[in-house]
C-alpha cells in the first residue's frame, strides 16, 4: 500500500535523525552552522549600506527593481548557503564529514529559502509564488532524503510517443519551470530595453513602438527555443504541430494574424503614431498606445476606445496631426443689415487674432458668405497649434465676438415675424341696433 510505504520512510527517516544526533560530530557541525548563519547576519547591515537599491535601480522598469529589492534584501540568505556550502567541501576535502553531512543538508534548505523569499519579491500573484515555494522545498527535501534521482527515475518511466518525441511527466515538469523562467527573464530584459528605447529623442514615436514590439517578439522566440533544446526537445520533432498551426490560422486565427500584421504595417509606413489626434467612423481622440492587436485612443472624457489594426489600414482615417500640428476652424456667425459688413470682418479678425489658442504665424480671415432671410452671414477661420483644444478655441472666439458686438453696437439677426390682421368686409358686420 502506498501509506505503509510513506510509513516505513518516515521511520527510517526517524531513524537516521536520532542516528545523526547521536554522533560526536553533529554538535559540532551544528556550532558551525550557527556560526555561519551569525557572520550572514552581520553581513546584512554591510550589503544594506554598500547597495541601495532605491538609486541602483533608479528608472528602471518596476519588475526589475523589484528583483534587484529582492536580490539585496535576501543577500545574507545567500552568503549563509554560500558559506555553508564552502564548509561542507572543506569537510569533505580533509575527509571530516560525519555519518550526515549536516552543513550540507543545512545549505540546500537555505537556497530553497532563497528562491521563496526571490519569488515573494519578485513575482506576482499567489498562486505562482505557492507553486514556486512547494517546487523549491520539494526539491530540497528529496535531495535531503536521497530521493531525488529516484523521484526523477519514476517521473521519467511513463512515457507518451510522438513520432520522434518522447513526453514524460519529468520533461513536462522541467518544460514549465524553465519555460516560465526564461519567459519571465526575457520580460525583464524587454522592459529594461523598453525603458532605454523609450528615452531615446533620436527615434521617432513610431520607430520606438516598431523596435519594442520587435524586441518583445524576437526575446520571446528565443527564450523558447533555448529552453526547448536545454530539455532535449529536438525543433524538428515539432514539425508535425506545423500543419495543425497553419490549419489553426486558416480557420480562426485570421483576424488575429491580419491584426498583427496590419499592425506592423501601421509602425513602418507612419501614418499614425502614439500622440496623433485620428478620427476613425464616429471615434476621434488622441492615441495612447500602440500594440499588436490594436490602437487604444483617448476620447477625452475618460474613455480609451480600442480600434483594431485591420481597420486603420483598410477603412478611412481622418489623421489631424499627420503633415501639420496646426488645424484649421471654421466659424459661422451673422450680423443685421444696418451693420457695415467691411467693419464686422474686420473686428473678426481682431478678436481672432487676440485669442491665446489662436496660432498668430497664420492671420485669420473673414469673408462674407451671403445676404440671409434676417441677416448678413459671415465665415471666420483661423488656425489653432493643437488640434484636440478646437473647439476650446472656437468657444473663446465666439464669447469674444460677442462682447465686441456689444461694445461695438452691433446687433445679432434673428428672425421677425409681422402678423397683420385683415379687417372683415362691411356684409359681414352685423347690423347697428340689431338684435
Amino acid at each position: 500500500m502506498p501509506f505503509d510505504h510513506v510509513r516505513q520512510w518516515l521511520l527510517s527517516a526517524r531513524d537516521a535523525i536520532n542516528a545523526a544526533m547521536a554522533a560526536p560530530d553533529f554538535y559540532w557541525q551544528l556550532g558551525l552552522i550557527v556560526a555561519c548563519g551569525l557572520a550572514a547576519w552581520a553581513s546584512r547591515a554591510m550589503f544594506r549600506a554598500r547597495f541601495d537599491a532605491g538609486s541602483m535601480a533608479m528608472g528602471w522598469p518596476g519588475p526589475l527593481r523589484r528583483v534587484v529589492r529582492a536580490l539585496i534584501h535576501s543577500a545574507p540568505i545567500a552568503v549563509f548557503a554560500a558559506l555553508l556550502l564552502a564548509l561542507s567541501g572543506v569537510s569533505r576535502a580533509v575527509g571530516t564529514t560525519g555519518a550526515v553531512d549536516l552543513p550540507f543538508v543545512a545549505a540546500r534548505l537555505a537556497l530553497a529559502w532563497l528562491v521563496m523569499r526571490l519569488a515573494m519579491n519578485a513575482l506576482r500573484g499567489q498562486v505562482t509564488v505557492a507553486l514556486v515555494s512547494v517546487l523549491a522545498w520539494s526539491v530540497a527535501l528529496l535531495s535531503i532524503a536521497g530521493q531525488l534521482q529516484a523521484a526523477g527515475a519514476a517521473l521519467d518511466s511513463v512515457a507518451i510517443v510522438l513520432g520522434d518525441l518522447r513526453l514524460t511527466p519529468l520533461l513536462l515538469i522541467k518544460l514549465v519551470v524553465l519555460l516560465a523562467l526564461a519567459l519571465w527573464l526575457s520580460k525583464l530584459v524587454s522592459q529594461f530595453l523598453e525603458s532605454r528605447i523609450t528615452r531615446s529623442d533620436d527615434l521617432t514615436p513610431s520607430m520606438q513602438v516598431l523596435l519594442i514590439k520587435l524586441t518583445h517578439v524576437v526575446l520571446m522566440v528565443v527564450a523558447v527555443a533555448l529552453v526547448l533544446s536545454a530539455v532535449g526537445i529536438n525543433l524538428s520533432a515539432l514539425a508535425i504541430f506545423s500543419g495543425a498551426v497553419g490549419v489553426g490560422i486558416g480557420l480562426g486565427l485570421q483576424k488575429i494574424v491580419s491584426n498583427f500584421i496590419s499592425g506592423i504595417i501601421l509602425l513602418v509606413d507612419k501614418s499614425v503614431k502614439p500622440g496623433d489626434l485620428v478620427s476613425v467612423g464616429d471615434s476621434t481622440g488622441r492615441i495612447s498606445a500602440m500594440n499588436t492587436r490594436y490602437i487604444s485612443i483617448a476620447a477625452g472624457d475618460g474613455r480609451d476606445i480600442l480600434i483594431p489594426n485591420e481597420d486603420l489600414v483598410t477603412q478611412k482615417v481622418v489623421n489631424w496631426t499627420y503633415s501639420d500640428t496646426n488645424a484649421l476652424v471654421k466659424v459661422k456667425f451673422g450680423a443685421a443689415y444696418d451693420a457695415d459688413p467691411r467693419r464686422v470682418c474686420q473686428l473678426a479678425i481682431d478678436v481672432a487674432t487676440g485669442v491665446e489658442r489662436v496660432s498668430k504665424t497664420k492671420p485669420p480671415g473673414c469673408l462674407l458668405a451671403e445676404f440671409g432671410e434676417s441677416g448678413m452671414q459671415f465665415g471666420l477661420t483661423f488656425w489653432v497649434t493643437d488640434p484636440g483644444g478646437m473647439d476650446a478655441a472656437r468657444s473663446e472666439v465666439l464669447m469674444a465676438l460677442w462682447e465686441a458686438f456689444k461694445r461695438e453696437d452691433i446687433k445679432m439677426p434673428y428672425p421677425v415675424r409681422e402678423v397683420r390682421m385683415a379687417a372683415p368686409p362691411a356684409a359681414d358686420l352685423p347690423a347697428s341696433g340689431s338684435q
